[in-house]
């Protein structure tokens, strides 16, 4: 069984040929409860979620039972490689990845969300272990996801090594800070010919529109979701926040101006005279 692909839309989201109608991507951890998890995804409409396979495979708490909580046959996977340290823990894992995908029956599914992270306290990802990897998966045939600081260099050179998409941080993972790095994010966007996906650090819906009317393809939200106060309620929030971002973005905005500009035509105006 293979996950059921969309209709095709003039606005679909295209992530290594593959579409999606929904442009926010969602997680799997810290929820207060599966069936929690199972409201959330399904009020944020989501089609890709990510799973940390580590997680699932040791059955670690809040993992128990995810993989039969979720439909596959609507919801694309997407393993993510959480909790690797260097290039060659994230490379097994991602192999280990591909498997667990074949084993929810999505026999052509090569993605991975890439993450190398090195520093337990601050979460930040290896730049270079993350090139590493990511050219070593590319060679294997996977659709690479990095998840990477906001560093239009390495951005451009992950894209050369045959990336699927670029995923930068607008602030540190779970910290809920916003976009904090607003004019490196600025120029990924601008220089990128892959989707640029925001992950990390949004905290509420009007960051997830200000990241979406920047120009971003799509945004990955997890810790948001998962520990508000009423988890479907901010899944759904942050649909809305995303769709009306992109909506926003293909609008057009008005030209922001030094001075005032008057709403109403200055002709026919009632005078004294």
């Amino acid at each position: 069984m293979t996950a059921i692909a969309p209709p095709a839309s003039h606005d679909d989201l295209v992530i290594a040929g593959r579409r999606f109608r929904s442009r926010l991507m969602t997680g799997t951890g810290k929820y207060p409860s599966l069936e929690a998890m199972q409201a959330s995804l399904e009020a944020s409409g989501c089609e890709i979620v990510t799973v940390a396979v580590r997680r699932v495979q040791s059955g670690a708490q809040g993992h128990g039972g995810l993989m039969e909580a979720i439909d596959w046959s609507r919801i694309w996977m997407l393993p993510n490689t959480a909790g690797c340290a260097t290039a060659e823990e994230a490379v097994r894992v991602a192999r280990l990845g591909r498997e667990l995908a074949r084993l929810a029956g999505q026999e052509d599914n090569n993605f991975v969300k890439l993450e190398v992270i090195p520093d337990s306290r601050h979460l930040l990802p290896d730049p270079f272990g993350t090139l590493e990897a990511a050219e070593q998966l590319v060679k294997e045939g996977f659709a690479v996801l990095p998840y990477i600081n906001a560093d239009p260099l390495l951005a451009r050179r992950l894209e050369e090594a045959g990336c699927a998409t670029v995923m930068p941080l607008g602030s540190p993972i779970g910290s809920g800070q916003g976009i904090r790095n607003a004019a490196n994010i600025a120029l990924i966007i601008e220089g990128a010919g892959i989707p640029v996906v925001v992950d990390a650090g949004l905290g509420v819906p009007s960051e997830a529109a200000q990241a979406m009317e920047m120009g971003a393809d799509a945004l990955l939200i997890n810790s948001a979701i998962a520990l508000a106060g009423d988890p479907p309620a901010m899944a759904r929030a942050m649909a809305l926040a995303t769709e009306a971002g992109r909506t926003a973005l293909l609008a057009g905005r008005l030209p922001q101006r030094a001075e005032a500009r008057p709403s109403s035509p200055l002709e026919g105006r009632v005078t004294n005279h």
